[in-house]
């Protein structure tokens, strides 16, 4: 168990892309060819938590709030965790993209302030009506740059001043009392981007912290292309969890498996230089990759590491193009193989679960 929770050590995948995939046929296996429903398959294979994310009004139909009850029902009845992740946006909310959905473009800020509450405690209502209330929720994806563009942006040297980090922290407390409305018990996360850079987590987070924002779990982002290496992520998390004394989850990474392109394809990981060194583009490389980086979240002082979640380890390649506008550059980045069938890599989940149980209980 985690020491400073009493929580499970969490081994969690964000499998928002699971329905679409589903609906339009494509199937995954576990290692012996049979086909199973994914969420079994990973509960089967050590997965104590699934994470989605929500999207006000997407065109594509899918992450909406119809949507998510449909799955998040499923999660709850495998008693898997369930974190809900909040992108206040029709499509992506990124360090690139923080958008407002459509309907609130025009609103003036007071009144955006509202919308965010009543949306995010509307979206909560629905889910406990279909009892399939979350445990834990982002109030903002990767949120480093602020959110609701440009009445919530911190972002640059324009945004970033005492003003606008006020209003973008009026929009986050918000969400959070919206939360906290519905159920009090519901676990409230702040998720950036920065894994791999302390000075940068720093100095948001010390920003959250005087302007009085109020939250359980900081969430960290930590791609190695782009977030840097290991002993980066292992001397941010340990500075943050003495700077703060909150449990730290690791809410998205991935490690690619191969680097091979299928004919029409083109991953956004697809080059050797871009690889940690001692970790090759294999299923061994990635398992590896998982133990050495849950390794690390173990270790953080204070028992304060929380866990991890996978972020799309079943985006499989079963589309050309997605309801998202894009097509599929992850394949290589997921824990199944082209086709669906489960990779060896799990076996790092395996490990970790083993520790779970001797270690903590």
């Amino acid at each position: 168990m985690n020491s400073s929770t009493n929580q499970p050590f969490v081994l969690g995948m964000d499998v928002s892309f699971m329905d679409e995939i589903e609906q339009h046929g494509g199937t995954y296996r576990d290692v012996d060819g049979k086909e199973e429903d994914l969420l079994t398959i990973l509960k089967l294979n050590d997965t104590n938590a699934i994470r989605l994310r929500i999207w006000n009004d997407p065109v594509g139909g899918y992450c909406n709030l119809e949507r998510t009850v449909e799955v998040a029902k499923r999660i709850k009845a495998l008693g898997l965790q369930f974190l809900l992740d909040f992108h206040y946006s029709d499509r992506w909310a990124d360090p690139a993209n923080q958008w407002k959905p459509k309907a609130w473009e025009n609103l003036s800020y007071e009144q955006l302030k509202l919308a965010v509450c009543t949306y995010t405690a509307d979206v909560l209502r629905t889910l406990k009506e279909h009892d399939a209330l979350p445990d834990m929720v982002q109030v903002g994806n990767e949120i480093t740059p602020g959110m609701l563009w440009d009445d919530g942006r911190v972002g640059g040297e324009e945004h970033d001043t005492d003003e606008q980090w006020q209003r973008f922290a009026g929009l986050v407390k918000y969400g959070i009392a919206a939360v906290k409305s519905v159920d009090p018990s519901i676990q409230i996360m702040i998720h950036i981007d920065r894994g791999g850079d302390n000075a940068e987590s720093r100095k948001f987070y010390d920003r959250f912290e005087a302007l009085g924002v109020e939250f359980d779990v900081i969430g960290l982002s930590y791609y190695p292309w782009w977030h840097g290496t290991l002993d980066a992520l292992r001397d941010n998390l340990n500075d943050l969890a003495k700077r703060y004394g909150k449990p730290i989850n690791v809410v998205e990474t991935a490690y690619p498996w191969t680097l091979e392109q299928p004919e029409g394809i083109e991953w956004i990981m697809n080059q050797e230089d871009m690889l940690l060194p001692g970790y090759p583009a294999t299923v061994e490389g990635q398992t590896r990759y998982l133990k050495d980086m849950l390794q690390i979240i173990r270790e953080v002082p204070g028992g304060l590491g929380h866990g991890f979640y996978y972020w799309e380890p079943a985006w499989i390649p079963s589309k050309e193009e997605w309801s998202v506008g894009h097509p599929n550059n992850w394949g290589n980045l997921t824990m199944f193989d082209f086709k669906g069938r489960k990779l060896e890599s799990f076996k790092a989940l395996t490990a970790a679960q083993e520790l779970n149980v001797t270690t903590f209980v």
